[in-house]
């Protein structure tokens, strides 16, 4: 029997494995590794950032030496080194699978958060989240607790959300300018729940088409449910939106679903403006493409013009109802740990999500359902949201200022508004520059997390979660890491770890 439980192609395990070719290179354009290191240390940088799972077959050395234009005798010197380091396991007649060292942790393919206990000697710049405003999150919580006797005298359940919350989100949409009945309205467990289930009704086995670059966890959620991504490339510079590859694509490829960040996108912070929006959601209508949008950052802008004056919802230009879903949360503008998410889509979309609920999880907290519905009726959304709008537009402040201290070489344009920074490293590669981060005391997802077949090698993506002194020493701690890639060109698995705490 086979202790392989997936296997990757030959064709794609070439084409991520090129992706990262150009990149950690020595200054002066040479490798310092032989070819067999390199090609064993990619293959690893792959297992660990979870773009390879462990346990899946890789192609035979033949047919991977032919893909990648190498002698076959480099392909089995990388694998001899993987095995011994534990990263590859063989067995005659069931070929060679991806694996990771005894007493290693498996590699996680989203962006989790770190451990609590690890904090105190790791800067965590991989999950883009702040802890609770205060004193807002206390005074719904108390709110909540007086609110909960009515529905603790129920059985509890509620698939689409509680009434009073489904009420309260409506009345927000109507108030942004997308008139909206409390039946368009289902409440999930956080965003994420709320896409988990979209994946289910529109995306399983079928083409969706992505921003590229996109939020990681939701192009793996995606992957995991089946769909085939489908990348539309945004251009560095605005606008980022590209009406006419969106164009193009939505009508060659006729995806099913297309999934859009218009609001502060994740992970560059770009802002859509109207016009670009009333474009796509014609173009998705021509092609009959249901169109997701995240609006999970929509609170967060940070500059003055688009906190005056925000362009409207992109549901605002879908005159029919039926092709627009939108899809919000309060982790982003309150808490990550209110797992409060919802769905604004037409009434029979909703009947379709909740009557698939009672497969997955059957409804969402009510406590924290009351607290959200608390903090949308009471006034305590809009000083919660303005308190941590100053929070992010301070990190960002420090973070930028850092950045252009310790690492001049690196490219961003600061956007105006969300939570992240998308960072060109110099030349460097980000999967490696990762990697050696972890050694150096700064945790960051690499570039290609958030792209399509190893796309972005050359970025990472910072977070505004940092400040002050913390923020210089996260900088400080990066430019380490990037030092340490640029002086070894692929990184020494015995390089020291070379930072204080």
């Amino acid at each position: 029997m086979a202790e392989w439980t997936s296997t990757v192609g030959t064709g794609q395990l070439a084409r991520l494995l090129h992706s990262q070719d150009g990149y950690g290179r020595t200054p002066g354009g040479s490798r310092k590794a032989p070819a067999y290191r390199a090609l064993a240390d990619g293959v690893r940088l792959l297992v660990l950032e979870g773009r390879v799972p462990v346990g899946a077959r890789l192609p035979a050395e033949r047919e991977l030496a032919g893909a990648l234009a190498v002698s076959r005798t480099t392909v089995a010197a990388a694998f001899e080194a993987l095995r011994g380091e534990g990263f590859l396991e063989s067995r005659r007649g069931a070929g060679s699978w991806t694996a990771v060292p005894a007493g290693r942790p498996l590699p996680a393919r989203g962006l989790e958060p770190l451990p609590p206990e690890a904090v105190g000697s790791m800067i965590d710049l991989g999950c883009a989240a702040l802890p609770a405003p205060e004193p807002w999150l206390t005074r719904a919580c108390q709110a909540a607790l007086a609110e909960l006797p009515p529905a603790a005298a129920t059985h509890g359940d509620f698939p689409a959300g509680l009434p009073a919350l489904r009420r309260a989100l409506a009345d927000r949409y109507t108030e942004r300018g997308v008139p909206t009945m409390p039946e368009q309205i289902m409440v999930t467990t956080g965003a994420m729940g709320a896409m988990a289930a979209l994946c289910r009704m529109f995306a399983a086995g079928e083409r969706v088409a992505v921003e590229h670059p996109s939020y990681a966890n939701v192009l793996q959620l995606m992957r995991d449910t089946g769909a085939r991504l489908i990348p539309v490339p945004m251009a560095d510079a605005a606008p980022r939106w590209d009406l006419a590859a969106w164009r193009r694509t939505l009508t060659e490829a006729a995806p099913r679903m297309a999934y859009v960040v218009a609001d502060f996108h994740n992970p560059t912070g770009a802002l859509a403006d109207e016009d670009r929006r009333r474009e796509l959601v014609a173009a998705a209508r021509a092609a009959g493409t249901t169109l997701v949008v995240d609006e999970t950052m929509v609170d967060l802008a940070l500059d003055e013009e688009p906190a005056r004056r925000m362009p409207r919802p992109m549901s605002a230009f879908d005159h029919g109802g039926a092709g627009v879903i939108t899809v919000g949360s309060a982790s982003k503008s309150i808490w990550a740990g209110m797992r409060i998410g919802w769905v604004r889509a037409a009434p029979e979309v909703i009947r379709g999500l909740i009557s698939r609920r009672a497969y997955a999880d059957l409804g969402s907290p009510v406590l924290e359902q009351l607290a959200v519905s608390w903090l949308l009726t009471s006034g305590g959304w809009h000083d919660a949201v303005a308190q941590r709008r100053d929070e992010i537009r301070a990190s960002r402040t420090d973070l930028v200022r850092a950045l252009r201290r310790r690492l001049p070489d690196w490219d961003f344009t600061v956007p105006p508004g969300g939570l992240t920074l998308w960072v060109r490293t110099g030349g460097l590669s980000g999967s490696r520059i990762a990697e050696a981060g972890e050694r150096c005391g700064v945790r960051l997802p690499s570039g290609p997390r958030f792209g399509v077949d190893g796309a972005f090698e050359g970025y990472v993506r910072l977070p505004f979660t940092v400040r002050g002194p913390v923020a210089d020493e996260a900088a400080a701690r990066l430019a380490r890491a990037a030092e340490a890639v640029a002086r070894h060109g692929v990184p020494d698995q015995q390089m020291p770890a070379g930072y204080t705490s």
